[in-house]
C-alpha cells in the first residue's frame, strides 16, 4: 500500500522569526554537516508526485494530501526561480492534495501562478503563528488570499495564542499546534494548548495537538520529555485533538473531471497509528512494518 507525507521541491531556508530560533532543518543538517541557510533544488525529487510505479500508476495515489517544502518554506524569494515549475507539477496533479505551510504570507499573492482565479480546489495554505504577534501579522493577510482551504500552525507555540475572532471568518478549516524540539528549552504550556483548543471546538473546527514539545508546563509543573515518541504519545493520552467538520476538496482528474469519492485514496493504518498524535491529520500509514503491526 502506498502512502506518501512530504514532497520537497527545494530545501534550505532563511530564519524570518521567533519560532524560527530552533529550527528542526538547521538541526538536522547540522547533524549531517551541512548548512540548514544553504537552499538549493533537489535533484531527484522535484518532480516527485509525477513519478510513477512499474505499472504506470502513480506512486502518489488520488485523494492523498502531501506536504510541500517541509524543510523549506514555498514562498521562500530564493525559490522563486523553480516555484513556477512546482505550481506546474500540482497544476497536473489536480487528483491531489497538497498542502503549503509558510511564514511568508505577504509573499504569496506575487507568486501565484498565472492561471489561479480564485484559487484551486486542490490546494491546502497554511501560515505558521508561534505567538500572537506572529498570529496578528500572518492570518489576516492569510484571510485576504485567494484560497480556497486555510488552516494554521501553531508550532512551535510559544506563548499563548488567540485565535477566535479568526475563527470566525469561517476561512479556517484546521488548526494545529505543538512544542519546541531539537535544542529548543522554551516551554509550552498545556494551558495555551487548552485555550487553543477551546476556540476551535466551540466553532466546530479540527484541532490537533501534535506534540508536547522538549519543555512541557502542566499543571505548574516541568517536564522534560526528550523523546520524539513519548512527546508524541503524551499528546495523544491528553485527549485535546477534536475532530471537526470534515474539510471537503472537490479533486479533478486530468480531464477536468471530478472524481467520485469512493475512487480517492482511503487512509489506512497500522496497530501502532490507535495512539499517534497525529493520525487526525495523518496521511495514513505505508504499511512499512517498522513498528512491528
Amino acid at each position: 500500500m502506498a502512502m506518501h507525507s512530504n514532497w520537497n521541491p527545494w530545501h534550505g531556508c532563511v530564519k524570518c522569526s521567533e519560532g524560527c530560533q530552533n529550527c528542526y532543518v538547521y538541526a538536522l543538517d547540522g547533524m549531517r554537516g551541512r548548512q540548514g541557510s544553504d537552499i538549493y533544488r533537489t535533484r531527484t525529487g522535484f518532480r516527485y508526485p509525477l513519478s510513477k510505479d512499474r505499472s504506470g500508476h502513480y506512486k502518489v495515489k488520488s485523494g492523498e494530501m502531501i506536504s510541500v517544502c517541509m524543510t523549506s518554506d514555498f514562498f521562500l524569494k530564493e525559490a522563486d526561480a523553480w516555484r513556477a515549475e512546482a505550481w506546474d507539477v500540482m497544476r497536473m496533479r489536480s487528483d491531489v492534495i497538497f498542502l503549503l505551510l509558510t511564514k511568508r504570507p505577504e509573499r504569496v499573492r506575487e507568486c501565484l501562478p498565472w492561471d489561479w482565479g480564485e484559487g484551486w480546489e486542490n490546494i491546502f495554505l497554511n501560515v505558521s503563528c508561534e505567538n500572537q504577534r506572529r498570529a496578528d501579522e500572518r492570518i489576516p493577510l492569510l484571510l485576504e488570499l485567494p484560497f480556497r482551504h486555510k488552516g494554521l500552525q501553531c508550532a512551535p507555540l510559544l506563548g499563548p495564542v488567540s485565535v477566535a475572532g479568526y475563527l470566525d471568518s469561517g476561512q479556517i478549516e484546521r488548526v494545529a499546534c505543538g512544542g519546541e524540539n531539537y535544542g529548543g528549552i522554551r516551554p509550552c504550556d498545556f494551558e495555551w494548548v487548552r485555550a487553543l483548543r477551546e476556540e476551535c471546538v466551540s466553532r466546530g473546527i479540527t484541532f490537533c495537538f501534535m506534540e508536547t514539545g522538549t519543555v512541557l508546563i502542566k499543571d505548574g509543573r516541568t517536564y522534560t520529555i526528550r523523546s520524539k515518541q513519548m512527546q508524541n504519545l503524551q499528546a495523544y493520552r491528553s485527549g485535546m485533538s477534536f475532530q471537526g467538520k470534515d474539510m471537503c476538496f472537490e479533486l479533478k482528474d486530468s480531464f477536468g473531471f471530478p472524481i467520485p469519492k469512493e475512487d480517492l485514496y482511503v487512509p489506512r493504518y497500522a496497530g501502532k497509528c490507535g495512539t499517534c498524535s497525529f493520525r487526525i491529520i495523518c496521511n495514513g500509514c505505508s504499511s512499512c512494518g517498522k513498528c512491528g503491526t
